[in-house]
């Protein structure tokens, strides 16, 4: 198992050797390493077992230190930056030739983000290089929200665990991009469409999975737990799967296995839940998770995004 602790410094040397951090954020743990290291870089993909088509994130400590990475920042980049740097916003903008094109899986775009967790951001600090970092699990599974669930899965092939405690957003950040000057919202995530659009106006949504991303997060199967998830009218699902585990957005529907996401109905807490509850399913004795939509509106959109995801398997 990887050792967990809050040891900034021990951080900063492994990561100065190519070696791999997980790191906290306020969306999801993340998997860190060099961004400007082909070396570090090939070793996320290979301990998340990812496809090197599947672009990453590079985190930066503030805008500033951006534009040491992108040709130019569009003005409604600044204007979102301005307003939820730090936090849960990825934006995807022309990379320098200093991003390895490994990263962006061969794109001349780069998604940046400035995540807004103390830990991190002092490390980001400390450090004279980005990191980029994907969520600290295998590919396509569910994203870690606690240090213990990076452990569970990662813990024996990384060193070091950044104990930030649990994540509070509990959800990835949302990915907003520039065509032709648009802004188009290429995954949604926790910061709310409603916020993106006070802020600069109406953006285009092209949030569809794909097998040929633009951006992290687009594949049509991901967050998926190890247990086939189902989705549609619960109390109809329940009808062909009385055995099943059931995970509803507030409602109890008095079954043994069940999680509910937000008793009071409220999608920021449902988000919160989201993703421990999809694990915990793997440790009860049922052999299918069924689950609905919730309200799709602020966090909501992307709670469904990612049960659509996990039901695609």
């Amino acid at each position: 198992m990887a050792e967990t602790g809050a040891d900034i410094a021990k951080a900063v040397e492994l990561l100065t050797h190519d070696e791999l951090v997980a790191i906290p954020t306020e969306t999801v743990y993340g998997l860190a390493g060099n961004a400007l290291s082909r070396v570090a870089v090939t070793k996320i993909f290979s301990v998340k077992n990812r496809p090197q088509f599947d672009p990453l994130i590079v985190h930066v400590p503030n805008l500033e230190k951006a534009n040491d990475y992108v040709t130019e920042i569009p003005e409604q980049a600044k204007k979102l930056a301005a307003k939820f740097w730090p936090g849960p916003l990825t934006l995807l903008l022309k990379k320098k030739s200093i991003i390895p094109d490994l990263v962006t899986a061969g794109l001349d775009t780069v998604g940046i983000r400035c995540p807004d967790h103390t830990l991190t951001r002092q490390l980001l600090q400390a450090l004279p290089f980005p990191l980029a970092a994907p969520s600290a699990n295998p590919f396509g599974y569910v994203s870690p929200t606690k240090p213990e669930h990076v452990n569970e899965q990662l813990g024996a092939k990384i060193q070091y665990i950044l104990d930030g405690g649990t994540c509070p957003i509990g959800i990835e950040s949302t990915i907003v991009g520039f065509e032709d000057n648009v802004p188009v919202v290429y995954r949604m995530g926790g910061l709310s469409l409603e916020a993106i659009e006070e802020t600069i106006g109406t953006v285009k949504l092209m949030t569809h999975s794909t097998s040929n991303p633009k951006a992290p997060g687009q594949l049509k199967s991901h967050y998926a737990p190890g247990k086939k998830v189902l989705l549609g009218s619960i109390e109809e699902l329940l009808s062909k799967h009385p055995e099943a585990g059931v995970l509803s957005f507030s409602k109890d529907y008095g079954v043994k296995n069940q999680i509910i996401l937000s008793p009071s109905g409220k999608p920021e807490e449902a988000a919160q839940h989201l993703f421990e509850s999809l694990r915990a399913f793997d440790k009860m004795n049922v052999s299918v998770i069924l689950t609905e939509l919730v309200p799709d509106q602020g966090l909501g959109r992307a709670i469904n995004d990612r049960l659509r995801r996990a039901a695609a398997v």
